[in-house]
């Protein structure tokens, strides 16, 4: 996600542009836009023309721009597009104010949007931003004599080291290990969270034993993926298969599920744990919780005034914050974000029991 512009609006909160990136940044924004809020960008209507001097050829789309009253909004994951409908309020044409209109936003497509941001929607748009700026996997290639070294990030992929040299028999070889350790002080600087390590034959396993038994940190991090090809061409082999978007849906559900079983873990034992809105917000007026874990499909609900809880849920994430403690938003998509669905999508963590 890459933000282009922050302005204050009187009485409106604040308006941020902002420009998507990546499949992920269009699916941060669908927990981050709520009923009433504005957002505007340039787009393409069906124009009926209906009058004296032209007949109705049944509406020729144009491009203008648009600011709408946000209403509805869907993520469309196969269609790679977040879809955001409601009423026209400002309009590059007059006569188009009051329709319906909905604004299908993609990657590279910037939009404004104008609200008051709680806490956690800010640190939603920066949690983006610094995945954008930051790239968290990196794909090694390696094989007899060369390695690779790429860093996936959401605007795409970038060499960051080539080592290159003949190893096994000749005058000029040198050992295996030397490649070996070339790469692993290259992957250990990284500070990336997956490893994907790939190429052709048994290269790679040789490479990883040395790599997990100089650098046990690493062993965790990496996978083995089997290639053709090293290089640019090993990377988009690796690209092809889906194994970055697998491993980075894997670190994000590790997160999340590191927190759940520590949840399940309190809540077995009877100890530091609540869950379900009633003993959520009674430990948060404690001031005991620690960790809030909150579903994100719950919190939108509660905040567009779908929900059934008695409770504020932008007050009760602002109770929690105020007293030290820590948000984290689950995806409904996975395993963890469903077992808290379970749970009435929302627990804590607490620093001490309560009777």
């Amino acid at each position: 996600m890459r933000i282009a512009d922050r302005t204050r609006v009187e009485g409106e909160g604040e308006r941020i542009d902002v420009v998507p990136e990546s499949l992920d940044d269009l699916w941060h924004l669908q927990y981050v836009l709520e009923p009433g809020d504005r957002v505007s960008g340039d787009t393409t209507r069906r124009i009926q023309r209906n009058d004296d001097q032209m007949r109705d050829t049944g509406g020729e789309r144009e491009h203008m721009w648009v600011e709408i009253a946000v209403e509805d909004v869907e993520f469309a994951k196969f269609a790679n597009r977040l879809r955001v409908g409601g009423e026209i309020v400002d309009c590059s044409r007059e006569d188009q104010l009051g329709f319906h209109h909905t604004l299908n936003v993609e990657e590279r497509t910037e939009i404004s949007i104008t609200k008051v941001w709680q806490t956690d929607q800010l640190e939603r748009l920066q949690e983006a931003v610094e995945a954008s700026e930051n790239p968290d996997v990196a794909i090694a290639t390696v094989e007899e004599g060369e390695a690779y070294v790429h860093t996936v990030a959401q605007y795409g992929v970038e060499e960051r080291a080539a080592i290159t040299g003949p190893t096994g028999k000749g005058e000029f070889a040198r050992p295996r290990s030397e490649l070996f350790a070339e790469l692993g002080a290259v992957l250990n600087r990284m500070g990336v969270e997956a490893i994907l390590l790939a190429g052709p034959g048994f290269t790679k396993q040789d490479a990883l034993d040395y790599i997990t038994e100089e650098y046990p940190d690493l062993a965790g991090k990496i996978q083995t993926v089997d290639t053709a090809s090293v290089g640019d061409r090993g990377v988009h082999e690796v690209l092809k298969r889906g194994a970055v978007d697998r491993v980075q849906a894997e670190t994000r559900i590790a997160r999340e599920a590191e927190l759940v079983d520590e949840l399940m873990e309190q809540i077995a034992t009877g100890a530091k744990a609540a869950y379900g809105i009633e003993e959520v917000q009674q430990a948060a007026d404690f001031g005991a919780v620690e960790t809030l874990l909150v579903l994100d499909e719950r919190l939108r609900k509660e905040r567009a005034g779908e929900g059934d809880w008695d409770v504020d849920a932008n007050e009760l994430v602002k109770t929690v914050e105020r007293q030290g403690g820590e948000v984290t938003v689950f995806s409904g998509e996975f395993d963890p974000g469903q077992q808290l669905r379970n749970l009435g999508g929302v627990a804590a963590i607490l620093r001490y029991r309560l009777d």
